[in-house]
């Protein structure tokens, strides 16, 4: 159980929370103990599988989301947490539990808040889209989130706003040949190694930056995997490179598709995943508010969240959280603790309205 007291200090909450090991798919205890710490307070609370939804009913002006998901990547020799000195070690302490953390302490420390606020703490966003709690609370019970008018995604940061994100294509590029005995190739078309002008092409090509909103976007064509032939001595009949489109926000995803098709124009190629991104959402009267709070210009998330599944209902959103993206998955995820006591901090003046 996660007692008064760590509730209170979003510091020991997020040790507690690191501790609950919760690997995506693993997730039903920590939902217990979040639904738990939610059940004593004024908050309207519902649970969907492991994803738990309260809110405030306050009637006021406007309505604002905080939401973190629960899951973590798998565990590597990274867990329990350890803390020495002003930083915390452990699997989930940037990305994002520590920003999660901060969400649930807020949910139950701010009982007044000046916006009705709906708290979401979800399952399964570190996998396979078709699982994520957001997601599927977006498709069954869009309700709960379409009467906001700003989402806070608490993803990793490093306590900077880092507006809307990149969307994501994956394409799969091939060529075909003719199988034949490598002995005598000659009698054979070499799939492979008709793949040369495919990784030319992307060799040549130029990355587009954009700004926009004051956040700059750096979009990214890369070939991530490449697979052919069936045996050492087959001259191969297929070659396919799989391609990841990083996109900027400002191109949607039939524009995005247009370019990668003019990239690789003449050749079969086939779309495997999509993804839209989303605007960083700047305008909206709460974001500017959260920006004055934090007296720090923000900056693009170069990569793609779930602040993209706001966008797709219509509400404008940006990712601020403490912990270091750059650390996120990695054996030596750690947070600095001032981030999280000063992103609690951050959050609390807004809620409350105090600059």
């Amino acid at each position: 159980m996660l007692t008064r007291d760590v509730l209170a200090d979003p510091v020991a909450l997020t040790r507690a929370l690191v501790d609950i090991e919760s690997v995506s798919g693993n997730e039903a205890e920590i939902a217990d103990r979040v639904e738990e710490a939610l059940a004593g307070t004024v908050l309207k609370v519902e649970r969907f599988g492991h994803t738990i939804v309260a809110r405030t009913e306050l009637d006021r002006a406007q309505r604002v989301v905080l939401a973190g998901h629960l899951d973590t990547v798998p565990l590597h020799d990274n867990f329990p947490s350890r803390t020495e000195g002003d930083v915390m070690w452990g699997c989930g302490t940037s990305d994002m539990k520590s920003g999660t953390a901060i969400a649930l302490h807020l949910a139950v420390t701010e009982p007044e808040p000046r916006h009705d606020v709906t708290y979401v703490f979800y399952e399964a966003e570190e996998v396979d889209s078709a699982r994520n709690g957001l997601k599927i609370l977006a498709d069954s019970n869009p309700h709960l989130l379409t009467d906001a008018s700003f989402a806070v995604l608490l993803e990793p940061t490093h306590g900077l706003i880092e507006g809307g994100c990149q969307g994501t294509q994956r394409v799969l590029v091939r060529t075909s040949g003719k199988r034949a005995h490598s002995a005598r190739s000659w009698l054979g078309e070499n799939a492979i190694h008709k793949a040369a002008p495919i990784l030319e092409r992307l060799q040549r090509y130029r990355d587009r930056s954009v700004v926009i909103d004051g956040c700059e976007f750096h979009e990214g064509l890369n070939a991530v995997r490449i697979s052919g032939g069936v045996a050492g001595n087959v001259i191969p009949d297929e070659c396919v490179v799989e391609v990841n489109f990083r996109f900027a926000p400002d191109r949607d995803e039939a524009a995005a598709e247009a370019h990668v098709r003019e990239v690789f124009d003449g050749f079969d190629i086939e779309f495997v995943d999509s993804a839209p991104g989303a605007l960083p959402g700047l305008d909206a009267p709460a974001a500017r508010e959260l920006l004055a709070a934090i007296g720090r210009p923000p900056r693009a998330k170069l990569g793609w969240t779930d602040v993209a599944r706001f966008a797709a209902l219509g509400i404008p959103g940006l990712n601020f959280g403490p912990g270091d993206p750059n650390l996120a998955h990695k054996q030596d995820e750690h947070v600095e603790i001032p981030k999280i006591t000063e992103g609690a901090e951050v959050l609390r003046r807004w809620l409350r309205g105090v600059a």
